[in-house]
């Protein structure tokens, strides 16, 4: 597994340098530029800005220059944030990022996990029928539409939790966004575990457990779970990757200074240098999720050869 993970690590330079390379022709093809918005600058002075930031320059140098700066742990000076840095963009915005994301994890699963064990166990009942109807409902309601309802009944109806903003790192203020953000999340992993488990749960060895007389919450937990969770690990890599860098509706709904929303304002405002740099910090996240999904999977299931 040790190798498995090596060869994985190797290659996440090549990978990056493909993410960068898309990225860096699909940003710069998208009609407009940085400047444009601000209709009050005389040509000569919007001229005089395009040279100072390079992007009078060839295409092919900019990347090449791009790319230099990259190596050396500079995402160059965000167009937008004129008096930042997209690296101290990022620095200020990846921890809420970051915070909003594992919380909404850690409910996701603390809520999912158990609600599909439920469902299994109770298979065809009205409970399960109401888990898995909630679960659906879950699925299909996008963040932009349970976000609004969340802050429309607890914020300025029942006046229990506040709407908008950071406060620092309030709890508070973190309990909307995290449920807007888990509920998807939820749902998936308690219909995966349903299944799963459903289907673990007619395998030969879970008759024999039976038939030496264990107990069912014993062969539950004990045999089956460990099997069932395997396509919840593998859809935990992307989806842990989903939760920290896909927040990017959550964040605007709830006026968070998390990445998601300086990445909304960099494609609005054509801010190259910040999408870039965003874009490359969100690939790495996703292919580290990833190996660590991976990883796991051959934890769980020793017949997945890593090695070879």
């Amino acid at each position: 597994m040790l190798a498995y993970a090596a060869r994985r690590l190797a290659a996440l330079p090549i990978t990056l340098f493909i993410i960068v390379t898309l990225a860096f022709a699909v940003v710069r093809s998208a009609p407009g530029g940085p400047f444009d918005a601000e209709q009050s600058l005389p040509p000569q002075v919007k001229a005089n800005l395009e040279r100072a930031y390079g992007l009078d320059q060839p295409l092919a140098l900019q990347y090449a220059r791009y790319l230099r700066g990259v190596v050396h742990g500079d995402f160059g000076p965000s167009l937008r944030y004129r008096d930042l840095s997209v690296r101290e963009l990022i620095v200020q915005g990846l921890p809420v990022s970051l915070t909003l994301g594992f919380c909404a994890l850690i409910v996701a699963l603390a809520v999912g996990l158990p609600l599909g064990i439920l469902a299994a166990r109770r298979r065809g009942s009205a409970l399960d029928h109401g888990i898995m109807g909630l679960a659906v409902l879950g699925v299909a309601l996008p963040s932009f539409v349970i976000g609004p309802v969340l802050v429309l009944v607890f914020g300025l109806l029942l006046h229990w939790l506040p709407v908008a903003g950071w406060q620092g790192g309030n709890p508070t203020y973190l309990i909307l966004p995290v449920i807007t953000l888990a509920l998807p999340l939820l749902a998936y992993i308690a219909r995966l575990v349903r299944g799963s488990l459903l289907e673990v749960l007619q395998s030969d060895y879970i008759r024999a457990a039976r038939a030496r007389g264990l107990g069912d919450a014993r062969v539950i937990w004990r045999h089956a779970l460990p099997a069932a969770l395997l396509p919840v690990v593998s859809y935990l890599g992307p989806a842990t990757a989903y939760v920290v860098t896909g927040s990017l509706v959550v964040e605007t709904v709830f006026a968070l200074p998390g990445t998601g929303r300086y990445l909304v304002d960099a494609a609005i405002n054509r801010d190259y240098t910040l999408v870039m740099g965003m874009v490359i910090v969100y690939g790495l996240i996703t292919l580290l999720c990833n190996l660590a999904a991976d990883l796991a999977y051959g934890w769980l299931d020793p017949r997945i050869g890593h090695g070879s």
